[in-house]
C-alpha cells in the first residue's frame, strides 16, 4: 500500500506539516522523515485535501491493528473491546474516504458546486 507522502509526490503536491489526527479527535504524530512543508503559494484547498490522506493513513493503521488485536487476543474482554474499536474505526475510515470523494470530485475541472 502506497504511503500518503508516496501519493503526494504522485500529484506533485506536497504534505502539510503537521500531526494526522484521527477520527476519535486524538492526534499521532507523524514520522519527522514523512514531514513535509505546503509552499507558501499552495492553495489551501490542496493542504486540506492532504490533511484527509493523512487522516486516512492514521485510521487504516489504527483499523490494522485493532484487527490483530482482535484476531490474536487473549483474554475476552480485550478482545471484545477490540471489536468495539473496529467499529468506531470502520464509521471514521467510511467518513474520512466520504470526504475524499469529495474533495476529489471538487479537484475536477468543471465539477458542479451545490
Amino acid at each position: 500500500m502506497a504511503r500518503s507522502s508516496d501519493f503526494a509526490r504522485w500529484q506533485g503536491l506536497r504534505r502539510p506539516r503537521g500531526a494526522a489526527r484521527c477520527g476519535s479527535g486524538e492526534t499521532m504524530a507523524t514520522n519527522e522523515a514523512d514531514r513535509e512543508e505546503v509552499p507558501s503559494d499552495g492553495d489551501p484547498a490542496e493542504g486540506a485535501f492532504l490533511d484527509l490522506h493523512v487522516q486516512r493513513e492514521a485510521l487504516e493503521r489504527r483499523l490494522v491493528l485493532v484487527q490483530q488485536r482482535q484476531q490474536f487476543g487473549t483474554n475476552a474482554d480485550e478482545i471484545a473491546r477490540a471489536g468495539t474499536e473496529e467499529r468506531e474505526a470502520l464509521l471514521d475510515l467510511d467518513r474520512v474516504l466520504t470526504l475524499i470523494r469529495a474533495a476529489e470530485y471538487r479537484r475536477q475541472p468543471g465539477a458542479r458546486r451545490w
